[in-house]
Parts: structure tokens; C-alpha cells; sequence
């Protein structure tokens, strides 16, 4: 079957597709001679970015027919590849991939890409690649068919995250690349990148690795690369890549790749092994055998629930974050002109600072003595010299920045004109309520008055108000300026205005708000303690610790529970145990070995004098075990029967909308893998679903393979 009867089969799969099209127009190049620029584009803005989909494919074919006659007559003396402003290409529409049934079908796409990009490679003219703008999976990979590549200085984002997303790059990602830079730098964007939360290169960095042969500002960046070009073929200058290291260095730099997958999803997930597979194979340059390979790796991953899962997490952060389930009409929002901060340790200064960056209005700080207050402000002032220094921000907006930041200790001064009031004190509700109390007296009636509680009842904490209306739960993640997750709150008798003010106000901080229903410890707590209590179980009865620990691997979580619960801090840990307890004492129990690691005043389970976690010694003598020792795969079953039944109580209690909330806020909130979709869609592949609670939390072909 040809490449065009190929790709219109795929095409009547997918009508739905956004179509991009290939338009080719004629430039004299200085000096060279009439050239061929191709120009990718969707005909959408910046937000909608270039994707190949079939019928995409089929416009590029197409493209490549005519450049392809006109290199062959002589009337061309080369062939550019561009995309439109801010977007070169994003890679494969991923919705059109998440509609396929069948291997054959899979099979396709990938030899429609390679078959279609491949002929790039093939033209009898030189070609060249200008990464204009964010480039990524298929869209890098067109420009590694090139010869020549440029990049912007202002490129923000160039990747392959295929891994990331449960697949391998497919389209001569895995063959091509080490094959221009080295098996090392090669592992390095297809597997460490992706699986360290997609990590995107800039433009400095693509040239730096030796993936584009020169760098160009973004300003005249297409004008200067035409110049380049020019001379690039006028022969006044010669491209000269460094050899590549076929010996060791290659088989070193696949065995790395393989013991940080190792390290991150635990063998888990299939897609960086197949992709490190087909890398170590393409040692001996045979690129024909790597695309065959690649082509193989793609069908099989796109047919497995792993990617299913991964685009179903996609969907998730792309889509249903921007759109919250539940929140009420943006228009009831009111303006946020003043941010008021009660407390001054590091999470009130972490959420001071992010306040001052997203919604650069006046942010006020007070605690219980000056001391404290200080300490906060110096906190901000700090993390803005370091943006400063590392070139983030200028030094006008530095100034700016600091001056819009102050601390007082007196609430009536410093909250008398705010219109939004977050409380981040200690987490005791007669605390909260206190300060509530006192926020009120001396704040606007508008004001919205939001609690950063982990676990409390927001309504409990409203009662005693005057206006609970207005109060709001506005619970962060830890470390606040990485992790996006904003479980929001509505307290019963939380008021719309108030909750659209509080969800505007999440979207300016560019985090993604989920509608939590005020239930004890919300969303992600909730099932991280159900989780951990389970853990803590076995590990009470008698299981070995390593063991406990070990279970949960296949999972490929980004830390063990142990390590986990040593970030979150054993005292926070035992607290959130304790609320739950008194809410659900038939579920959740609160371990008196945790107990008394706490009084000891320990920070963890661990020591890591070598290196490696190792159990405290000192922590070992405290543990008091049963004699119920369980197998790895026991301890696993009865987590996940844990959490399946947890998340399909909290289904049923109403405390979010849907499945697809309870996953987003453990993507965000928790950084659980996107290969496992989250969790629902991994218990209902498992099978754990249908045990626990007689049915799986998503319908076919929501996170799984189309029946």
C-alpha cells in the first residue's frame, strides 16, 4: 500500500482532525539561488499548536511531491521547513491516536510519518529545519530528517516527551538522534527528560547539545537563518558535527538510561525500555532497521493501556484543569487588588511570594512578632535576588516586586483594604478559628477569606463567623511553586462569588483548581493517608519494612511511602492520620510505631550515611512488629483494595465530581505517574476496581484501548 492510500485510511479514522497545512512559496536566497521554504501551519493562533495528524501527513507528502520535482528538474537549490509564529510543531495529534482499535491501524501511523518524513532525507537537494518556535515529538523529529538546523534563542520549549506520555518517539526520535549527537546526550532527552516531569529544553540548549548547527535570535530569526543558509550553500561555510562515540560510550550511555528508568518507574512501564532498545540498536547506523524498529515499539505501546492512560492524563492537565468541574460563573469573580498573608513561617512566605510573582498587587505578611515578620519578608526578597541573579526577571521588576511586599504585625493595618485574606497558621481549628475571628474584624466586607487547611473542616472553621459565606478552602502542595495542584474548597455555606473569586484567582496563579467538597482531608491527603496507613499496617504486624516498601514498585511512584512521608514530615503525617481516624476510625488508624518516631523526634525512617536510604538504626529499635509477615505481592493487594475502596466511598460521599478529579489531583498534587493515568485507570486494569467495588471507576475506552 503506498504512502498516500496509507495515510487516507487513517484520515477517514480520525475526521475530527485540526488539519495542518504544508504551503510552499519561493525565496532567492543571496548569492544561492531560488529555494523552497516550507511553512507548517494550522491557520490557529499560538494556543492551538501545529500537529501531524494523517490528513497533516498527507499536505506534507504532498508539499515534498513538488519540492521534490522541482529539486530533481534543478530549479530549486535547497528546502526549508518552517512552522508558523511561536509554534514550528508539536508532534502526532494525540487524539486522533487515542481513537485507533487496531495493531494495524498503530502500525500505520508509524510508517506514515517515517515514510513521509523520511523523503526530507532523500531530496537531491540540501535540506534545512528552522525550529522557529516550541517544537515537540513529531515535530522535532521532522527537523532531524533534515540536514541543517537552526533553533530560536527564543524557543521556550523543544522535547521529546513521548516516554513521558507511554510511548517512544516514532518517527526517527530514538534512530536519529543518537546518531547526530551521541548515544549520551540522546538518552539524556528521550529518557531523562520526559521522565523528570517532561523537562523541556530552551533554545541555548538544543544548540548546545549539537542538535541545531546554529542559534539565531528570535526577533529576525527566520531572516538570519535564510542568511546562514545562503551561505551554507554557497559552500563559504562548512557544518562540522563531532564524531560520535561508537564504542563503549554508547553501551555506558543505554545502561545509565536503563538504571534511571529503573529508578523512576521500576520496570513498570514499557515505553523508556523499548526506547532504550531501539537506541542501543541503532549503535551500528542502520537507520532503515531503527525506523522498522520504531515503527514495531509504536503500534505495540499505542494497542497497551500504558499510553492509553497517558493521554488520558493529558487530557487531564490540558483540558479539565482549564475548565474546573463544578465552579461557578467566572463573571460572579471580584477583583483581587491587595492579598493579605496571616503568618510568616515558610509555607505563608512561599504562598506570599507566589502571589507577588502571578498577580504583582500589594501582598501584606503578619505573625506574632516582629522577629517572624521579618523573617517571612526576608524570605521573599531573598527568592527574588535569585531570580535576579539567574537573569529571570530585571531589575525594575526585582525593585517593583520588593516594594509591593511588606510585613505588620497589626491586622487591622494591614488587612483593612484587602480583598483576599489567606490564613496559613498551625493546623488546630481553635487556632484557625482565632484568626479568623480576627481577619474579619478588621477586613472588608467583600473580602474573600481563604484557610491553606490540609485536613480541617472549612465549614467548622467558618461557624463562628459572622459571614461564613465568605470563606473559602484554598489547600497548596508542598513545594508551592512546583507542584500545581489548588484543591478549592466550598465550605457549606461558601457563597458562589466567593468561590468564583477564588477560582479566578487560582487561574492567575496559573495553578490547576479542582472543586473539593469539605470533607476530612480533601482529595490527595485523604488518599495518601489511606495508602500510607496500609503501608504502615503491614509494616505493624510483622511485614519487613523493605518489603512494604518494595511492594508498591510496580506502581513506578516518584518515591517510595517511606521517603514520601519523610518529605511531608512523620509529626504532619501522624496529625492528618490522627483527623481521619476520628472521622473514619473503622478505616484509617493511627500506627503507634509512627507515633513514636514522632516523640523521638525523628525525620524520617531513614539514614543515608551511604548514600542510600538505609533504616535509622535508632528508628529499627523503636519499631514494635507482630509476627504476620506478608509477601511483596500480598502487601500490594491489600494497598490497592485500600484506595479503591477509599476513592469509590469518596465517589459516592460527592467529594469531587468524577473519577477524572480524583486522578488530576494526584497527577498535580501528588506527581503520580502519568503512565498509570493517575490511579483509577490503573485498579481498573488491574482488575483491583471490579474486586473492591463490583465495577471500574472509568468506562471503556476513557483510559483504555477502544473496544
Amino acid at each position: 500500500m503506498s504512502t498516500a492510500e496509507l495515510l487516507k485510511g487513517a484520515a477517514e479514522l480520525f475526521p475530527d482532525e485540526v488539519v495542518t497545512q504544508a504551503q510552499v512559496r519561493h525565496l532567492d536566497l543571496p548569492g544561492a539561488g531560488r529555494f523552497a521554504l516550507i511553512t507548517l501551519d494550522n491557520g490557529l493562533d499560538h494556543t492551538k499548536p501545529t500537529t501531524f495528524g494523517p490528513q497533516s501527513l498527507a499536505n506534507l507528502d504532498a508539499a515534498i511531491d513538488q519540492v521534490e520535482a522541482e529539486a530533481s528538474e534543478g530549479t530549486i537549490v535547497g528546502v526549508g521547513v518552517t512552522g508558523k509564529p511561536f509554534i514550528f510543531a508539536v508532534g502526532a495529534d494525540l487524539k486522533g491516536v487515542g481513537l485507533l482499535k487496531r495493531h494495524e491501524d498503530a502500525l500505520a501511523i508509524g510508517r506514515g510519518g517515517h515514510d513521509v518524513f523520511k523523503r526530507l532525507a532523500g531530496l537531491a537537494v540540501p535540506t534545512f529545519a528552522y525550529y522557529n518556535g516550541a517544537a515537540m515529538g513529531g515535530g522535532v523529529e521532522i527537523g532531524l530528517h533534515c540536514r541543517y538546523r537552526t533553533v530560536s534563542a527564543a524557543l521556550p520549549a523543544f522535547s521529546l516527551p513521548e516516554v513521558f506520555l507511554g510511548l517512544v518517539p516514532g518517527w526517527g526520535g530514538c534512530t536519529l538522534l543518537p546518531n547526530l549527537i551521541g548515544a549520551e546526550r540522546a538518552v539524556s532527552v528521550v529518557i531523562e527528560n520526559s521522565l523528570n516531569q517532561n523537562r523541556q529544553l530552551k533554545g541555548a540548549q538544543v544548540h548546545e547539545l549539537g542538535i541545531a548547527d546554529a542559534i539565531f535570535e528570535g526577533a529576525d530569526f527566520l531572516e538570519q537563518s535564510l542568511l546562514w543558509t545562503a551561505s551554507v550553500l554557497k559552500g563559504e561555510l562548512e557544518i562540522v558535527r563531532p564524531a560520535v562515540d561508537r564504542g563503549e560510550a554508547w553501551d555506558q550511555a543505554v545502561a545509565h538510561g536503563r538504571a534511571f528508568a529503573d529508578s523512576k518507574v521500576h520496570g513498570a512501564a514499557p515505553a523508556a525500555y523499548r526506547a532504550l532498545d531501539i537506541i542501543a540498536a541503532a549503535k551500528d547506523g542502520d537507520l532503515q532497521a531503527g525506523f522498522d524498529a520504531e515503527d514495531r515499539a509504536l503500534a505495540d505501546l499505542i494497542m497497551g493501556g500504558e499510553l492509553r492512560a497517558g493521554i488520558y492524563a493529558f487530557d487531564l492537565v490540558q483540558r479539565r484543569a482549564k475548565r474546573p468541574a463544578g465552579a461557578p460563573d467566572k463573571s460572579l469573580a471580584r477583583p483581587v487588588t491587595k492579598v493579605g498573608v496571616v503568618g510568616a513561617g515558610l509555607m505563608a512566605s512561599q504562598l506570599a511570594l507566589l502571589f507577588l510573582r502571578r498577580l504583582e498587587v500589594p501582598v501584606v505578611l503578619t505573625d506574632i512578632d516582629q522577629e517572624r515578620v521579618d523573617k517571612g519578608v526576608g524570605y521573599v526578597h531573598g527568592e527574588i535576588d535569585k531570580l535576579l541573579l539567574k537573569s529571570r526577571i530585571g531589575q525594575d521588576k526585582a525593585n517593583r516586586l520588593k516594594a509591593l511586599v511588606t510585613g505588620v504585625l497589626d491586622k487591622a493595618e494591614g488587612f483593612a483594604d484587602a480583598d483576599f485574606v489567606i490564613e496559613a497558621v498551625f493546623e488546630e481549628m481553635s487556632v484557625k478559628q482565632q484568626v479568623f475571628a480576627e481577619v474579619e474584624a478588621v477586613a472588608p466586607a467583600h473580602a474573600i477569606l481563604a484557610t491553606n487547611t490540609s485536613s480541617l473542616s472549612v465549614s467548622e472553621m467558618a461557624s463562628k463567623l459572622k459571614h461564613p459565606e465568605r470563606v473559602v478552602g484554598f489547600h497548596f502542595f508542598n513545594p508551592v511553586a512546583i507542584l500545581p495542584l489548588l484543591e478549592i474548597v466550598r465550605g457549606e455555606r461558601t457563597d458562589d462569588a466567593a468561590l468564583a473569586t477564588a477560582f479566578g484567582v487560582a487561574k492567575k496563579l496559573k495553578k490547576s483548581a479542582v472543586l473539593v467538597k469539605d470533607a476530612p482531608a480533601f482529595v490527595v491527603n485523604r488518599i495518601l493517608t489511606r495508602f500510607m496507613g496500609e503501608i504502615q499496617n503491614v509494616i505493624d504486624e510483622g511485614t519487613p519494612v523493605e518489603v512494604a516498601e518494595r511492594a508498591v514498585e510496580p506502581l513506578g511512584l516518584p518515591m517510595s511511602p517511606l521517603v514520601l512521608l519523610e518529605l511531608v514530615g512523620p509529626a504532619i503525617g501522624l496529625h492528618v492520620s490522627e483527623t481521619l481516624h476520628r472521622a473514619f476510625p473503622g478505616r484509617f488508624t493511627v500506627s503507634e510505631n509512627l507515633a513514636a518516631v514522632v516523640k523521638a523526634g525523628k525525620r524520617g525512617f531513614y539514614v543515608y550515611d551511604s548514600g542510600a536510604p538505609e533504616l535509622d538504626p535508632e528508628v529499627a529499635a523503636l519499631l514494635k512488629q507482630g509476627d504476620t509477615v506478608l509477601t511483596e505481592e500480598r502487601t500490594r493487594e491489600r494497598v490497592l483494595d485500600a484506595v479503591a475502596q477509599e476513592i469509590g466511598l469518596m465517589l459516592a460521599e460527592g467529594v469531587v465530581a468524577e473519577a477524572q478529579d480524583i486522578d488530576l489531583c494526584l497527577i498535580t498534587g501528588a506527581g503520580w505517574p502519568f503512565h498509570l493515568g493517575g490511579i483509577t485507570p490503573y485498579l481498573d486494569r488491574e482488575g483491583v476496581s471490579e474486586r473492591v467495588n463490583g465495577k471500574p471507576f472509568l468506562a471503556p475506552g476513557v483510559a483504555s484501548v477502544p473496544v
